[in-house]
């Protein structure tokens, strides 16, 4: 695994290889990459949230206000995207 990975992210990819998930959770840009690299589907938090709005388990601007209220932290610009691929 990648030098610049922390233990979580090592770990998370390395699970999701072994018991070959659907998907592996990984918010950070380096851990993306390789989980990508290794042939991982990967998904964020913020595609999580807007998957259950749709199903009708959460709002998002409410979770998202919630996330932004703990060390979770996401840049203006992803945040603007992902809202304007949402209205569309």
């Amino acid at each position: 695994m990648q030098a610049e990975l922390d233990l979580g992210e090592s770990e998370a990819i390395a699970l999701a290889t072994e018991v070959h998930a659907d998907l592996v959770l990984i918010d950070e840009q380096a851990g993306r990459q390789e989980a990508i690299r290794r042939g991982l589907k990967v998904a964020g938090t913020l595609s999580v949230l807007d998957e259950a709005e749709q199903a009708g388990l959460v709002d998002f601007d409410e979770a998202i206000a919630e996330l932004q209220r703990t060390s979770f932290r996401v840049s203006q610009v992803v945040l603007s995207e992902i809202r304007e691929k949402r209205s569309r």
